[in-house]
C-alpha cells in the first residue's frame, strides 16, 4: 500500500486537476482532512471512490451526505465544527478584550464556502455583543501582510480569523504581524497560540485527523463509507498565550482564565 500527501499551500485552484488526477488513476481512497474545499472537489468528481472527510461545516448542508446516522454514499467521516463555534470564540474575544469594539473578520476567498460561512456566523453575532466588523481577505502571504496593513488603517480594536488550511499554516506570520501591531487576535487552533498567538478556541486537531485515520483504515479492510456514520467531534479547547497578553498590556479576567483549558506562559 501506498500513501501519497498533497499539500495545497493555499493554491485551491489546483483542487480540479489534483482530483480529477486521483481519479483518472483509480485509488483506492481519497482522504480530506480540515478542508471543505478539498472535499467539495473530491465528491464533485467521483461518486465511487470511498472519501474519508474531516469538515468544519454540517456535512448534510454541504451535501455530502444524506444523513450523519446513514450516509448513504461514498464519503463519510467527522464534522469538527469549525463554523459552529465561531460565535462562541468571538464572543471569549469580547470577553478577553472588552474595550474592543471595531473588530477586523479576515477569511480566505478562495476557499469559498468556509470563508461564507465564517462571515454569516460573524455578522449574526456581532451585534448582540455590541460589535462592528471590518470584512478582510487574504489568500497569500502577501495579502496577509496587506490585510494587516489595512486593519491598522482602518483602526480595529481586534482581529478575527476565519478557519482555513492555508491561514492556518501561517501562524507564524499572523504572530509577527500582530505582535508588531500589536493587536489582540482570536485564532481557531491551538497552533496559532503555540506560535505566540492570543488565544484560540476550537475542537482538537488530533482528534478528527485520528478519524480519517480510523475510517480510511476500516475502507481499506472492506468497510463502506455508505455504513460508517459521520461522526461529530465532542471536545472542545480555549487556549490563551499568557505571556502575549502581557505584551498586548492585556488583564486577563480570573473567570475567564478559569475557563481555559490550557495557559501557555
Amino acid at each position: 500500500m501506498t500513501v501519497e500527501y498533497h499539500w495545497l499551500e493555499g493554491q485551491y485552484s489546483r483542487l480540479p486537476t489534483l482530483v480529477a488526477d486521483l481519479v483518472r488513476r483509480r485509488v483506492a481512497v481519497i482522504a480530506t482532512p480540515g478542508n471543505n474545499a478539498a472535499t467539495l472537489a473530491a465528491k464533485a468528481v467521483t461518486a465511487t471512490i470511498p472519501i474519508v472527510f474531516a469538515v468544519g461545516d454540517d456535512p448534510v448542508k454541504l451535501g455530502l451526505v444524506a444523513s450523519l446516522a446513514r450516509p448513504g454514499g461514498n464519503a463519510t467521516g467527522i464534522n469538527f465544527f469549525s463554523q459552529e463555534v465561531i460565535a462562541k470564540r468571538l464572543g471569549l474575544l469580547h470577553e478577553l478584550v472588552p474595550k474592543a469594539v471595531r473588530v477586523a473578520v479576515l477569511v480566505n476567498p478562495a476557499n469559498a464556502s468556509s470563508a461564507e460561512t465564517a462571515l454569516r456566523e460573524v455578522q449574526e453575532a456581532a451585534p448582540i455583543l455590541g460589535l462592528q466588523i471590518v470584512v478582510l481577505n487574504a489568500s497569500t502571504s502577501g495579502e496577509i501582510d496587506a490585510a494587516f496593513a489595512t486593519l491598522v488603517r482602518e483602526r480595529a480594536d481586534a482581529l478575527f480569523v476565519g478557519p482555513d488550511s492555508f491561514l492556518g499554516s501561517r501562524r507564524v506570520q499572523f504572530a509577527t504581524l500582530a505582535a508588531r501591531d500589536r493587536i489582540p487576535a482570536a485564532y481557531f487552533g491551538r497552533e496559532h497560540v503555540e506560535a505566540g498567538g492570543l488565544m484560540s478556541y476550537g475542537t482538537i486537531s488530533t482528534d478528527w485527523y485520528r478519524q480519517v485515520g480510523i475510517y480510511t483504515g476500516s475502507i481499506l479492510k472492506g468497510a463502506k463509507p455508505a455504513d460508517l456514520p459521520v461522526v461529530q467531534s465532542v471536545r472542545f479547547e480555549f487556549l490563551i498565550n499568557l505571556q502575549t497578553a502581557k505584551a498586548l498590556g492585556l488583564d486577563v479576567p480570573p473567570m475567564l482564565l478559569a475557563r481555559t483549558d490550557e495557559v501557555i506562559e
